[in-house]
């Protein structure tokens, strides 16, 4: 689908406000694609899970820029960004932080822990046991870490971006389902079309390697008072009763398929929404289309529903399950 829409909207003029935040927010998308090459998809969503105040598990195997898609993101909102590399040895102090005793003072100092930042990437999030994602759970959920009993408030734009392998299991833990509904999104991440990786491989031959980010023109576009401001204004987006029953339609599908054996919460009807909106305020529009729906139905109810034993023996995928609800549900128009 396209993101083709009436006309009479099409020559709709965004308030001064919109317009203005819409144009910073192109420039973003453009600097983060002057150093990511052939991944738009992916920073797409990237940023509507920074628009909608959630969080995105990538799931790609590794050298797709995971990573590097992180550290770019953090430069050009000018926020703090840390790492975890999760093992199965890491223990939940190692998160969220603890208290040390300072012999100097006779007093117990809190060393925080890298859950206190802007941007957190964890890498292989899946390698690490139940005890120690629960403690990341926290945060993801109620954006403050409990250390020895006393809560502390994270950052108000605290944002995880979660790496998982797809093809290799062994050494992992299997995530809570809980903690999968947690994630607003889950972005497919593949690998980059034959000419932008051609382009990549331009870059390293000349000298210029495409993940030292000293070397390129990254400069902030928003700061996290910019980015708070945006969103907010997620809530001028407007969405037509027709199409929130659309995406009432598409979630509570979920729930009656007999392929899936537990489809969608209510928590995805939510972030269908709230990603449609953020959507379509990245395409320079103040309200939601059919399309805005469609493109994000897969990343946000994909990884909510559970197939059933018989349409996991016939090779489904939750993606094919969710690809034939979209076809037999009627568009509005």
């Amino acid at each position: 689908m396209t993101d083709a829409q009436p006309s009479a909207e099409a020559s709709r003029e965004l308030p001064p406000e919109l317009e203005t935040l819409t144009a910073r927010l192109q420039q973003l998308k453009q600097q983060l694609q002057s150093v990511i090459v052939g991944q738009g998809r992916m920073l797409d969503e990237m940023l509507v899970t920074l628009l909608c105040m959630g969080h995105a598990l990538l799931e790609g195997v590794p050298g797709t820029a995971k990573t590097l898609a992180v550290r770019t993101l953090a430069l050009s909102l000018s926020c703090k960004a840390k790492r975890i590399q999760f093992t199965p040895d890491l223990m939940p102090s190692d998160i969220v932080g603890t208290n040390v005793f300072n012999l100097a003072q006779n007093t117990f100092e809190l060393r925080k822990g890298p859950v206190f930042t802007d941007l957190l990437l964890a890498d292989e999030i899946n390698r690490a046991p139940a005890k120690t994602q629960s403690a990341l759970l926290e945060g993801m959920s109620e954006r403050h870490a409990t250390i020895d009993g006393v809560r502390h408030e994270l950052s108000p734009v605290f944002t995880v971006f979660a790496t998982q392998n797809p093809i290799e299991y062994e050494g992992t833990y299997p995530l809570p389902e809980a903690q999968q509904d947690r994630f607003l999104l889950k972005i497919r991440v593949d690998y980059p079309p034959e000419a932008s990786e051609m382009s990549i491989l331009d870059a390293v031959h000349e000298g210029r390697p495409y993940d030292n980010l000293a070397s390129r023109d990254v400069v902030p576009v928003f700061d996290v008072p910019g980015l708070l401001q945006a969103q907010r204004a997620l809530v001028q987006v407007r969405v037509e009763p027709g199409i929130r029953e659309y995406i009432l339609r598409i979630t509570r599908a979920t729930r009656e398929d007999e392929a899936i054996l537990v489809g969608a919460s209510p928590r995805g009807s939510i972030g269908l929404l709230v990603t449609s909106k953020a959507r379509a305020l990245l395409r320079g529009r103040d309200f939601v289309t059919p399309d805005d729906v469609v493109a994000l139905a897969q990343p946000v109810l994909g990884h909510r529903v559970t197939l059933s034993a018989d349409a996991e023996i016939q090779g489904a995928t939750e993606s094919e399950v969710l690809q034939g609800i979209l076809d037999r549900i009627d568009v509005p128009r």
